[in-house]
């Protein structure tokens, strides 16, 4: 952690008892600091000190930023670990999990979102943002088992782009996404007969060659959704191509239907020039998504009601904070941030972008980040040269991230080399699979936003002043 000589004392002390784990890159450590009294920090919930099988039979997304969110009753859950796992001390965890990679070798591929707490990122193969661990799942055929450390959305993307004979394996089932959760399949579709209803055929294109309406959906969401916009002649998109997806999806289609993320499509849309009054609000509770016809009319993107509970959390007052106490800091977001945030920021971009920012920043660099804490917090372990810090002093990690945990690591893996067992035998564990009839339209879907290279690694820019 590298800390100027020209930072206030009030902050230095915020700053440093926020990420005094920085040298093992360790958010859990940095709680656990936080509940026994050993740091000056805050956190969001004292529960995120628990094991995640504690509340693994309890309805609800878990403490951290989704706590508050709504689940649907249909979610996912997970059976209880065996007592073995549970009991396990870190080293004992640590040794029973290496030991099935060194035995499994390339037969096993294991894949971490940058949002994976330090203790589970560890042993990922490929470590990034969802579009490149997209990628990563497709370019390992020769794998027989792919785990995945993320959440469900990103391992039912896995197992779309990899091949039939391939097992993918989510450690927890419970680490869903509350964002994922708030545009389902009925909702979407009832949304579609309703601007069919208000534009025509949505299938005929007009004297532009044009159709009326383009879906897109964000990588985060229910393998339901992305194949819904392959049948409709719709793209994938993640936060490191949105701009490119929204290019591809304009020369198609006069207006764009964008879910679930509003802030990632409303901040895209706006960098590209779209003016915000011809960027409604599509509520799924109400009539017309609480439009009236003259605003459907005029629109360009039709925006979901559905956020992301992490990036929510960041504040213009923070950005302002930091600029006030750090002279010169460079202050970046994630585009799944309120516009105000993104507006206020110096830059915006995926979290791909943020790590090529810092990566490449020269020494002595200040930067404010927001964005998930674990990965802020493995950054300021990984670039110990520059100063960096998260815009939200309180520790609120992704409440579904934080449920994978080394215990279920161990747990899946260990059934997954066991000789009686394999990828095609009964006993593999959370095997994560998409029906045939939604995986066609969704690889489609999938396979045009692959193609969809963004023209800047990780995507993202500037804010113009």
């Amino acid at each position: 952690f590298h800390q100027s000589s020209t930072n206030p004392p009030h902050r230095i002390e915020r700053i440093m008892t926020f990420v005094e784990s920085a040298p093992t890159a360790s958010v859990d450590r940095t709680i656990r600091l936080i509940t026994t009294g050993k740091s000056s920090a805050s956190t969001c919930n004292t529960d995120l000190a628990a094991a995640p099988w504690d509340f693994d039979a309890r309805p609800g997304y878990g403490p951290g930023a989704s706590m508050g969110d709504v689940i649907p009753t249909n979610a996912p859950r997970q059976g209880s670990l065996p007592a073995e796992y549970r009991d396990a001390s870190p080293e004992e965890l640590d040794r029973r999990i290496r030991a099935v990679k060194a035995s499994m070798g390339d037969r096993l591929v294991m894949l971490g979102h940058f949002y994976q707490r330090n203790e589970v990122v560890q042993y990922a193969d490929y470590v990034g943002d969802s579009f490149q661990l997209a990628n990563a799942a497709k370019a390992h055929p020769e794998a027989e088992a792919i785990v995945f450390c993320g959440v469900h959305f990103m391992a039912e993307t896995a197992d779309l782009l990899s091949g039939p004979e391939q097992a993918v394996i989510l450690p927890n089932l419970a680490a869903g996404c509350s964002m994922a959760d708030m545009a389902n399949i009925d909702q979407v579709e009832e949304c579609w007969e309703a601007l069919e209803a208000q534009f025509g055929p949505l299938d005929q294109p007009g004297p532009d060659g044009r159709v009326p309406v383009i879906p897109v959906t964000y990588m985060n969401s229910s393998a339901a959704l992305k194949g819904f916009c392959g049948r409709h002649g719709g793209i994938v998109c993640t936060s490191s191509n949105a701009e490119t997806v929204l290019k591809w999806a304009f020369e198609r289609g006069e207006r764009v239907l964008f879910f679930p993320d509003q802030h990632l499509g409303r901040n895209t849309a706006k960098a590209m020039g779209v003016p915000l009054e011809q960027m409604p609000m599509w509520n799924p509770n109400k009539p017309l998504g609480g439009n009236d016809g003259k605003t459907l009319d005029d629109s360009r993107v039709i925006l979901w009601h559905g956020f992301c509970s992490v990036h929510k959390r960041f504040t213009v007052e923070q950005i302002e904070r930091a600029r006030a106490e750090f002279p010169g800091v460079r202050v970046i977001v994630h585009p799944e941030c309120p516009m105000p945030v993104v507006d206020a920021a110096d830059e915006y971009g995926s979290t791909e972008y943020i790590r090529n920012a810092i990566d490449t920043a020269p020494d002595g660099s200040i930067f404010a980040v927001g964005t998930e804490i674990n990965m802020v917090q493995r950054l300021a372990a990984q670039y110990p040269q520059h100063t960096i810090f998260c815009l939200d002093d309180v520790v609120c990690p992704c409440s579904t991230m934080y449920r994978i945990h080394p215990g279920y690591l161990a747990w899946v893996l260990e059934s997954l080399a066991s000789p009686s067992t394999g990828p095609d035998a009964a006993r593999v564990l959370n095997r994560i699979t998409v029906s045939a009839d939604v995986a066609e339209p969704a690889r489609l879907a999938l396979e045009r936003m692959l193609a969809a290279r963004p023209p800047v690694a990780g995507g993202g820019g500037t804010v113009a002043s």
